[in-house]
Protein backbone atom coordinates (compact mmCIF):
# COMPACT_ATOMS: atom_id res chain seq x y z
CA UNK A 1 0.00 0.00 0.00
CA UNK A 2 2.82 2.42 0.90
CA UNK A 3 4.56 1.62 -2.39
CA UNK A 4 1.39 2.56 -4.33
CA UNK A 5 1.09 5.86 -2.44
CA UNK A 6 4.73 6.72 -3.18
CA UNK A 7 4.29 5.91 -6.87
CA UNK A 8 1.07 7.96 -6.96
CA UNK A 9 2.86 10.90 -5.31
CA UNK A 10 5.71 10.74 -7.81
CA UNK A 11 3.29 10.64 -10.75
CA UNK A 12 1.32 13.60 -9.35
CA UNK A 13 4.52 15.61 -8.83
CA UNK A 14 5.75 14.91 -12.36
CA UNK A 15 2.40 15.76 -13.95
CA UNK A 16 2.18 19.00 -11.95
CA UNK A 17 5.65 20.06 -13.06
CA UNK A 18 5.11 19.46 -16.80
CA UNK A 19 3.38 22.85 -17.47
CA UNK A 20 6.15 24.71 -15.63
CA UNK A 21 8.85 22.86 -17.55
CA UNK A 22 7.02 23.47 -20.83
CA UNK A 23 6.87 27.24 -20.20
CA UNK A 24 10.57 27.38 -19.42
CA UNK A 25 11.67 25.35 -22.49
CA UNK A 26 8.95 24.76 -25.14
CA UNK A 27 11.55 23.85 -27.80
CA UNK A 28 12.57 20.79 -25.79
CA UNK A 29 8.97 19.55 -25.71
CA UNK A 30 8.52 20.20 -29.45
CA UNK A 31 11.63 18.17 -30.22
CA UNK A 32 10.43 15.33 -27.95
CA UNK A 33 6.99 15.28 -29.55
CA UNK A 34 8.29 15.36 -33.14
CA UNK A 35 7.10 17.58 -35.95
CA UNK A 36 3.96 19.68 -35.32
CA UNK A 37 0.70 18.68 -36.92
CA UNK A 38 0.34 19.82 -40.50
CA UNK A 39 4.09 20.02 -41.14
CA UNK A 40 5.47 17.58 -43.72
CA UNK A 41 7.49 14.63 -42.49
CA UNK A 42 11.29 15.20 -42.56
CA UNK A 43 11.82 13.08 -45.69
CA UNK A 44 9.27 15.11 -47.71
CA UNK A 45 10.55 18.58 -46.77
CA UNK A 46 13.20 18.50 -49.50
CA UNK A 47 10.49 18.35 -52.19
CA UNK A 48 8.60 21.43 -50.96
CA UNK A 49 8.22 24.24 -53.51
CA UNK A 50 9.81 26.83 -51.20
CA UNK A 51 12.71 25.63 -49.06
CA UNK A 52 12.03 25.93 -45.34
CA UNK A 53 15.06 28.16 -44.78
CA UNK A 54 13.68 30.79 -47.21
CA UNK A 55 10.22 31.01 -45.67
CA UNK A 56 9.81 34.10 -43.49
CA UNK A 57 9.73 33.19 -39.82
CA UNK A 58 7.28 35.12 -37.69
CA UNK A 59 8.40 35.21 -34.09
CA UNK A 60 5.61 34.67 -31.60
CA UNK A 61 5.72 36.63 -28.36
CA UNK A 62 7.73 34.77 -25.75
CA UNK A 63 5.47 33.88 -22.84
CA UNK A 64 7.28 34.35 -19.54
CA UNK A 65 6.14 33.37 -16.07
CA UNK A 66 3.63 35.81 -14.60
CA UNK A 67 2.19 38.70 -16.55
CA UNK A 68 5.24 39.21 -18.78
CA UNK A 69 5.79 38.98 -22.52
CA UNK A 70 8.97 39.47 -24.56
CA UNK A 71 8.65 40.50 -28.22
CA UNK A 72 11.47 39.85 -30.65
CA UNK A 73 12.45 42.60 -33.09
CA UNK A 74 11.72 41.95 -36.75
CA UNK A 75 14.24 42.48 -39.57
CA UNK A 76 13.62 46.24 -39.47
CA UNK A 77 14.04 46.42 -35.69
CA UNK A 78 10.31 46.90 -35.05
CA UNK A 79 8.29 45.04 -32.45
CA UNK A 80 5.16 43.51 -33.94
CA UNK A 81 2.92 40.87 -32.42
CA UNK A 82 -0.59 39.54 -32.31
CA UNK A 83 -2.66 41.37 -29.72
CA UNK A 84 -6.30 40.84 -28.80
CA UNK A 85 -8.50 43.92 -28.96
CA UNK A 86 -11.94 43.25 -27.48
CA UNK A 87 -11.13 39.54 -27.86
CA UNK A 88 -10.32 39.77 -31.59
CA UNK A 89 -6.83 38.94 -32.85
CA UNK A 90 -5.10 41.91 -34.44
CA UNK A 91 -1.53 42.16 -35.74
CA UNK A 92 -0.04 45.35 -34.30
CA UNK A 93 3.18 47.36 -34.09
CA UNK A 94 4.35 48.67 -30.72
CA UNK A 95 5.01 52.41 -31.20
CA UNK A 96 6.39 54.32 -28.19
CA UNK A 97 6.12 57.52 -30.26
CA UNK A 98 2.33 57.20 -30.51
CA UNK A 99 0.40 58.88 -27.70
CA UNK A 100 -2.61 56.59 -28.10
CA UNK A 101 -3.39 53.18 -29.49
CA UNK A 102 -4.33 53.84 -33.12
CA UNK A 103 -6.60 51.64 -35.22
CA UNK A 104 -8.19 52.10 -38.61
CA UNK A 105 -11.91 52.02 -39.40
CA UNK A 106 -11.83 48.40 -40.63
CA UNK A 107 -10.23 47.19 -37.41
CA UNK A 108 -12.66 49.25 -35.33
CA UNK A 109 -15.59 47.54 -37.04
CA UNK A 110 -13.99 44.12 -36.58
CA UNK A 111 -13.57 44.63 -32.82
CA UNK A 112 -17.12 45.90 -32.37
CA UNK A 113 -16.67 49.69 -32.34
CA UNK A 114 -19.40 51.48 -34.28
CA UNK A 115 -18.75 55.04 -35.38
CA UNK A 116 -20.85 57.74 -36.98
CA UNK A 117 -19.47 60.52 -39.19
CA UNK A 118 -19.97 63.06 -36.38
CA UNK A 119 -17.64 61.01 -34.13
CA UNK A 120 -14.65 62.21 -36.17
CA UNK A 121 -14.18 65.46 -34.23
CA UNK A 122 -10.39 65.61 -34.14
CA UNK A 123 -7.53 66.19 -36.52
CA UNK A 124 -4.28 64.35 -35.85
CA UNK A 125 -0.88 64.60 -37.46
CA UNK A 126 0.42 61.32 -38.84
CA UNK A 127 3.45 60.34 -40.88
CA UNK A 128 1.13 60.64 -43.92
CA UNK A 129 -0.02 64.14 -42.93
CA UNK A 130 -3.06 65.43 -41.01
CA UNK A 131 -6.20 63.31 -40.99
CA UNK A 132 -9.53 63.18 -39.17
CA UNK A 133 -9.88 60.98 -36.10
CA UNK A 134 -12.42 59.70 -33.61
CA UNK A 135 -11.62 59.13 -29.93
CA UNK A 136 -12.77 55.75 -28.57
CA UNK A 137 -12.14 53.37 -25.69
CA UNK A 138 -11.18 49.77 -26.36
CA UNK A 139 -12.87 47.60 -23.73
CA UNK A 140 -9.81 45.39 -23.35
CA UNK A 141 -6.41 44.96 -24.92
CA UNK A 142 -4.42 41.79 -24.32
CA UNK A 143 -1.12 40.16 -25.21
CA UNK A 144 -0.25 36.88 -23.56
CA UNK A 145 -1.34 37.12 -19.92
CA UNK A 146 -1.17 40.92 -19.95
CA UNK A 147 -4.72 42.30 -19.90
CA UNK A 148 -5.57 46.01 -19.71
CA UNK A 149 -9.18 47.21 -19.63
CA UNK A 150 -10.59 50.48 -20.96
CA UNK A 151 -7.72 51.64 -23.18
CA UNK A 152 -7.95 55.04 -24.88
CA UNK A 153 -7.56 54.85 -28.64
CA UNK A 154 -8.05 56.82 -31.80
CA UNK A 155 -9.68 55.61 -35.02
CA UNK A 156 -8.29 56.87 -38.32
CA UNK A 157 -9.42 56.36 -41.90
CA UNK A 158 -8.15 53.20 -43.59
CA UNK A 159 -6.16 55.37 -46.05
CA UNK A 160 -4.34 57.14 -43.20
CA UNK A 161 -3.44 54.00 -41.23
CA UNK A 162 -2.88 50.58 -42.77
CA UNK A 163 -2.28 48.65 -39.53
CA UNK A 164 -2.64 48.99 -35.78
CA UNK A 165 -0.28 50.90 -33.49
CA UNK A 166 0.03 50.07 -29.80
CA UNK A 167 0.87 53.44 -28.28
CA UNK A 168 1.47 54.91 -24.85
CA UNK A 169 -2.18 54.74 -23.73
CA UNK A 170 -1.50 50.99 -23.35
CA UNK A 171 2.22 51.01 -22.53
CA UNK A 172 2.06 53.57 -19.70
CA UNK A 173 -0.42 51.33 -17.86
CA UNK A 174 2.14 48.53 -17.63
CA UNK A 175 4.44 48.15 -14.63
CA UNK A 176 7.33 48.43 -17.08
CA UNK A 177 8.36 48.09 -20.69
CA UNK A 178 11.98 48.04 -21.75
CA UNK A 179 14.29 46.79 -24.43
CA UNK A 180 16.62 44.07 -23.17
CA UNK A 181 18.53 41.28 -24.88
CA UNK A 182 17.33 42.46 -28.30
CA UNK A 183 13.66 42.15 -27.34
CA UNK A 184 10.93 44.32 -25.88
CA UNK A 185 9.89 43.19 -22.40
CA UNK A 186 6.33 44.04 -21.33
CA UNK A 187 5.40 43.55 -17.66
CA UNK A 188 2.03 44.15 -16.03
Amino acid sequence: MLRKLIILGICAGISASIPILYQSNPELFQSLLGSPEGEPAPDTQATAAVPRAQQPAKAAPEQLLGKKVRLAADDRGHFTAEFKLNGRRVEALVDTGATLVAINVSTARRIGIKLKPEDYQYTVDTANGPTRAAAVNIDNLQIGRIFIANVQAVVLDDDALKGTLIGMSFLKRLAKFQIEDGGLLLVQ
